[in-house]
């Protein structure tokens, strides 16, 4: 089977590169630079590979940017998924896409299902949301994965700055009424490969992050703890860290879903935490 992965170079595509050698399968990789995601292009590289699965983990997610960066946003998260969600349906390539906990306005405090009402609170949200629905609409067959709080040892992410932050700062404050989960992004690439190569085509939206429920303030001191790192962190309420983007205050995902669709467990996101803390000791030189 040939896998077309789209933004091989960001925190997720990285990831699904480590596991690649591990599957028995031709994966295609490409990323803005080397393949404009243009109609034009699209179907000029479908045509040349043939691709059976499209895995689209290329997004605009410069969250606080997005609320002035609105154009790049919709393009980036709503026309071009929908492109790419219309053309694999035309020529019978399965499309598999990544969304996120932002198209939640947080205002509950029940784990949140896949026909949860979507209001999101900011543009990066409603660029997502609005992806979404035109994907849906242009393919029912796609397959729409919200995840949360995504972080590895790749690209910008909340882990790996507070593990610099913490080395370099002797107090950190960090909010403690935002609720969700971390979500470790080895764990993730390691799923949509399963809906990838799924017998059945998985269509319509999943949750899935890791298991457990946490804070930022949670999330940084559990990083602190695994690194040993001194540094004092203190909690703070979202007010007192204010931000161009609204957070969702509560979005924790129900997986009860995916977890039944796919067989899987899902690990705890301490114990992931624990992983990722290992894999950078493992390379530190």
């Amino acid at each position: 089977m040939s896998i077309w992965v789209t933004g091989s170079q960001g925190q997720l595509g990285q990831c699904l590169q480590e596991l690649a050698p591990n599957h028995p399968h031709t994966f295609l990789w490409t990323n803005s630079s080397i393949l404009p995601l243009t109609e034009e292009n699209i179907l000029s590289f479908i045509a040349q590979h043939q691709p059976k699965v499209c895995l689209h983990t290329s997004a605009y997610t410069a969250v606080d940017n997005a609320e002035t960066e609105v154009y790049k946003a919709f393009l980036h998260n709503s026309y071009i998924p929908h492109l790419l969600a219309r053309l694999c349906k035309q020529h019978q390539v399965r499309f598999i896409h990544c969304s996120t906990d932002f198209v939640f306005d947080g205002k509950g405090s029940q784990p949140l299902q896949e026909n949860s009402p979507v209001a999101p609170l900011g543009i990066y949200g409603q660029s997502k949301a609005r992806g979404e629905s035109l994907i849906l609409k242009s393919n029912p067959e796609a397959c729409i994965v919200r995840t949360s709080w995504l972080y590895s040892l790749y690209g910008k992410n909340f882990f790996k700055t507070m593990h610099q932050l913490g080395q370099e700062r002797p107090l950190l404050r960090v909010v403690y009424d935002q609720v969700g989960t971390p979500t470790y992004a080895p764990d993730l690439a390691e799923v949509l490969l399963k809906i990838a190569t799924h017998p059945q085509t998985l269509s319509g939206i999943y949750h899935y992050s890791n298991e457990g429920v946490a804070s930022w303030y949670d999330f940084a001191t559990t990083i602190f703890h695994e690194f040993s790192l001194s540094a004092k962190l203190e909690p703070i309420r979202s007010e007192e860290y204010p931000t161009p983007a609204k957070r969702p205050a509560f979005s924790v995902l129900d997986k009860a879903k995916i977890r039944k669709a796919l067989g899987i467990q899902i690990p705890h996101w301490q114990e992931s935490v624990r992983l990722c803390v290992a894999k950078y000791m493992a390379t530190k030189p």
